[in-house]
């Protein structure tokens, strides 16, 4: 097959980026069609030279905006060829938004005088992907609507998952169900929510919470609805909440590197390098400023699953992010307003009941970002490390997947989670009084009782009929079962 468009470019340009997930290829059909693997293209349509500008042009016309092949690919464009386009189609779309990419990642301009026709098109297709806010360029007469600006921006295409994830719109749902409840069930379903939140969050990182460091996870949640101003401070502050050793705790965003690493040996451990130092305060502010604006311009779950992930890519510090980036999701949540005072999803909790899943996300980056790393094992912790591509990949990358399992996980914590929990309060306030209205029985040990039934398929165990045999009578333990039964 041959390649045209963007992976034309790719090979043409000698260009270090993520591999394509559906490279275009000139081939035996009538028409262009997506087959799953790749883009297959009649050779009526595909660019008839080895011109460049006509693979920029097919690219943008058939396989959408790849910001990371654009921004390499036409800071190595002549000014020459693009200007002959400009000149030769100065109404046409795509030669619009090409000459508009030219001049912002080359940072000149074409030509002073530009005489630009036609009405103003959009960089993004909002059939074809979730957008932001207009950027409108007047020169071009072209509006930048991506997630971010031309220095930092995330692509998330319209999949039929994404689409029927915010079709559901499941924060309308989470507050519906929260309205049905009356204050006392709901504060101890929110009691459950932040404690298994936190608990899950550790779990993931391979930690056991210790009590102190559970209560401090907890408060941290909460703050989630406090209003704040997100920035370098307020993270270095939350970064040492959530941090218990105290030479882990950070002053500022790390002056290191860092990477992650799995349990071989050498180079070969590495799983993840995040970006050099001396890039991370320019990622974070940019990242920051777009946090700030994305809740009231996009889905604030689709602004949430981003920032929690994007946070996680750039790795700012030393030790925490992972935890950190699980609370910037609940913030987005809490800061959009979507989402009552107090409440929160535990997205945690199906994150580690969906570990493999989580992992794949984290992957859709991790993986091709580590290939263009070239790390060097010299003993012990001593590594050396080279970026064997351009700095561009952490600015411009696609966040579909990761978005996808935002929007599953935060489904599963609502109806999952959420909700049985909820309907097992119901169910243990409905056997307690059942029980304590007609039999004289410790509180406490009642308690125990239900909830060992309730948890073991409406039958009082054993061992704690024997347990509780000098205190409480066996035709209560009968009671138990038959009220479990009836609270099905």
């Amino acid at each position: 097959m041959i390649s045209v468009g963007y992976q034309w470019l790719c090979d043409h340009y000698d260009l270090r980026v993520f591999p394509l997930r559906k490279p275009a290829q000139m081939g035996p059909v009538s028409r262009v069609m997506d087959d799953g693997d790749a883009l297959r293209v009649p050779a009526h349509v595909a660019p008839s030279t080895d011109n460049p500008l006509e693979h920029f042009l097919f690219a943008l016309k058939h396989e959408g905006v790849n910001l990371q092949v654009l921004y390499q690919g036409l800071r190595q464009l002549p000014v020459s060829s693009m200007l002959a386009a400009v000149l030769a189609q100065p109404s046409s779309r795509y030669v619009r938004i090409l000459g508009f990419l030219w001049e912002s990642f080359n940072q000149k301009q074409l030509t002073d005088a530009l005489s630009i026709a036609g009405p103003t098109v959009m960089v993004f297709d909002p059939k074809r992907y979730i957008t932001g806010a207009d950027q409108r360029n007047a020169r071009w007469r072209v509006n930048f609507n991506g997630l971010g600006s031309l220095n930092y921006c995330v692509t998330v295409e319209c999949t039929n998952e994404i689409k029927a994830g915010l079709q559901q719109d499941l924060l309308q749902q989470a507050n519906t169900f929260i309205q049905g409840l009356n204050s006392q069930l709901l504060d101890r379903a929110l009691s459950w929510a932040y404690l298994h939140e936190t608990e899950s969050s550790f779990a993931i990182e391979r930690e056991a919470p210790l009590p102190d460091k559970t209560e401090v996870f907890v408060e941290l949640l909460r703050q989630a609805h406090q209003p704040h101003e997100l920035d370098e401070a307020y993270l270095v502050a939350l970064q040492n909440l959530c941090i218990t050793n105290p030479l882990d705790k950070a002053v500022f965003y790390r002056h290191q590197q860092n990477w992650l690493r799995g349990p071989l040996r050498g180079a070969a451990g590495v799983t993840y390098v995040p970006p050099e130092p001396t890039q991370v305060r320019e990622l974070m502010s940019e990242l920051l400023h777009l946090a700030k604006q994305w809740p009231k311009q996009i889905d604030p779950l689709v602004a949430a699953s981003i920032l929690s992930f994007a946070f996680v890519f750039i790795h700012p510090f030393m030790d925490g992010n992972g935890r950190l980036s699980r609370f910037l999701f609940h913030s987005i949540l809490a800061q959009s307003g979507a989402l009552p005072p107090g409440v929160l999803l535990p997205v945690s909790v199906a994150m580690k009941r969906n570990e493999d899943k989580y992992l794949r996300a984290l992957q859709s980056f991790s993986v091709p970002m580590r290939k263009r790393w070239q790390v060097q094992w010299l003993g012990d912790e001593d590594y050396q490390f080279h970026l064997n591509a351009d700095e561009s990949l952490y600015r411009y990358w696609d966040a579909t997947e990761c978005v996808a399992f935002g929007l599953e996980m935060t489904q599963q914590a609502l109806e999952h989670d959420l909700h049985v929990e909820t309907e097992f309060l119901q169910r243990f306030d409905q056997v307690y009084r059942a029980i304590d209205e007609r039999f004289d029985v410790r509180g406490k040990d009642l308690t125990t009782l239900v909830l060992n039934a309730l948890q073991n398929k409406g039958k009082v165990s054993n061992n704690r009929r024997k347990q509780f045999s000098l205190t409480v009578q066996q035709h209560v333990f009968d009671a138990i079962e038959q009220a479990c039964k009836e609270a099905q």
